[in-house]
């Protein structure tokens, strides 16, 4: 059932990991509503993320990804607005690890094919479940369905894994973080 995979990369050379679980196989109290591939799709990180990593994942999240090697693409985004900060920002705070310098989606990619790291793993779905408030906020002043209002909160929300563009109602949403 594991498997090892090989990194070579700008970020990491001959980086290895293990998986060991299911892909897909998420514990309780981490429900993302969007897999990797579904972000890719719709439109993440101004396409720019994970040009130089296709080896590494599953062809088919690449198929219809919508990417930019060249330059960071607002208009790639799904709500078409910048809503990520630079990765200087996020190494600064303490919160990118070296099992993964790209921070957090790099480890939900790889946490959705199966590898599995104790502590780290907790640590991650614990900032995952932080970014609840982006939801709560939108839930207590918006109707959600006006996928106009909000969209830097909303683009966040998708860079976490959640998205929120007026398909599912605030109780259905509400229940990814129960």
């Amino acid at each position: 059932m594991s498997r090892i995979i090989v990194v070579n990369d700008k970020m990491q050379q001959e980086y290895r990991y293990e998986l060991v679980a299911k892909s897909g196989q998420m514990p309780i109290g981490f429900r993302p509503n969007v897999t990797p591939k579904d972000m890719l799709e719709l439109g993440v990180f101004g396409g720019k993320y994970m040009t130089d990593c296709v080896d590494e994942f599953p062809a088919s999240w690449f198929k219809n990804a919508k990417l930019n090697p060249d330059f960071y693409d607002t208009s790639i985004n799904y709500f078409g607005v910048r809503a990520s900060k630079p990765l200087q920002y996020w190494i600064d705070a303490g919160w990118i690890r070296e099992e993964d310098p790209r921070g957090w989606f790099q480890w939900y990619c790889r946490f959705y094919m199966g590898r599995r790291i104790a502590g780290y793993d907790d640590w991650q779905i614990k900032r995952w479940r932080n970014i609840k408030r982006h939801l709560t906020y939108i839930l207590n002043r918006f109707d959600v369905a006006d996928v106009k209002s909000t969209p830097a909160k909303r683009q966040a929300l998708l860079h976490w894994a959640v998205l929120v563009n007026g398909s599912q109602s605030g109780e259905e949403l509400k229940k990814l973080f129960i």
